[in-house]
């Protein structure tokens, strides 16, 4: 298996997100179905942040992704601390 430029770049760049960023909801696309808190393995009440809107910025969160890779409704995204939606 070879690397090319392209996945390096594109493996860095979502390296520095993760280590950067938090997990921000889209709040109005919730329905509460707690899908997102089911999946999280350290047990974070995650819908409670997406229904208040903001970003998890909980110093246990360790943005493995369980919980946007779970949501059926897409709410959940990665982000760098301090951009917007």
């Amino acid at each position: 298996m070879s690397i090319d430029r392209n996945s390096l770049i594109f493996d860095l760049t979502r390296a520095d997100v993760l280590a950067t960023g938090q997990v921000v909801p889209d709040p109005p696309r919730c329905v509460q179905c707690g899908i997102c808190s089911y999946n999280c393995p350290l047990g974070l009440d995650v819908r409670a942040y997406a229904w208040a809107g903001e970003s998890i910025a909980d110093s246990r969160c360790l943005t493995c992704g369980q919980c946007v890779a779970r949501c059926p409704r897409g709410v959940l995204h990665f982000a760098r601390i301090g951009e917007s939606i």
